[in-house]
């Protein structure tokens, strides 16, 4: 079974409130950093968490926008999105700060991070990886792939989009823009993109939002965690 603890941090004057999903023994072992959606740290999250350690993992599930927000409604964790995709520097040194969190971890085990995150985690994911931060791997969940339009540095995690090819945040032509700017930054990386499918297809209640566009899908959210899951055993086959 798992345990999770609270992990509190201040980011820049932010009192932030991440949360730890490993297992009872303690032991180090390498983590998945799962970056949520706008809406913030959640049951959802905690949930792949749990499904990680079951699997050999731990898990930290990072909170960029602030205790204070934990359980906001959409409309204000739109508006905190909003305010944190305006800086994309910002956004980098934010992302910087719960890597190194992550890193001061225990049972975090050193050189053994991968970074994942849905929705606008996805970008932040993909952000890091533009960085050039040392980490195994970026992994984004119906992502968003619009660049930071920041000075490029070579990537040097290895980086996998899951994106639905209806997503209308995401049209095709920032799917091949990413995958140009993912070659020209060296990166071994991989999109695999699901059709007839839209954004949030890994989140049960995503149709509740009665967004066009945004909805749950079974069968994707199944073929992406499949494909997550071969990924880390390709990367961690040793280890867990």
């Amino acid at each position: 079974m798992s345990r999770e603890r609270p992990v509190p941090h201040n980011f820049e004057g932010e009192e932030l409130e991440s949360v730890f999903v490993g297992r009872r023994d303690g032991q180090a072992r390498p983590t998945v950093v799962l970056i949520p959606t706008v809406m913030g740290v959640s049951d959802l999250e905690i949930g792949f968490g749990r499904q990680l350690v079951e699997l050999g993992y731990n898990a930290l599930v990072a909170d960029l926008f602030g205790k204070e927000f934990h359980g906001a409604p959409r409309d204000t964790m739109f508006g905190e999105m909003g305010r944190l995709k305006s800086d994309r520097t910002a956004l980098r040194r934010r992302m910087e700060h719960v890597l190194e969190l992550a890193r001061g971890l225990g049972e975090v085990q050193d050189g053994q991070i991968v970074v994942a995150g849905y929705c606008f985690g996805g970008l932040c994911a993909l952000d890091l990886a533009r960085s050039g931060a040392d980490i195994v791997a970026a992994v984004s969940f119906h992502g968003l792939f619009d660049p930071p339009g920041l000075p490029s540095e070579k990537i040097r995690a290895k980086v996998v989009a899951f994106h639905g090819w209806d997503d209308p945040m995401v049209p095709p032509d920032a799917v091949v823009a990413l995958g140009k700017e993912l070659t020209g930054g060296g990166a071994d990386w991989q999109i695999h993109a699901y059709g007839h499918v839209g954004h949030g297809f890994t989140n049960p209640h995503a149709s509740k939002l009665q967004i066009d566009g945004v909805a749950y899908n079974q069968l994707a959210a199944e073929r992406s965690w499949t494909s997550f899951i071969n990924l880390l055993e390709e990367l961690f086959a040793a280890d867990a």
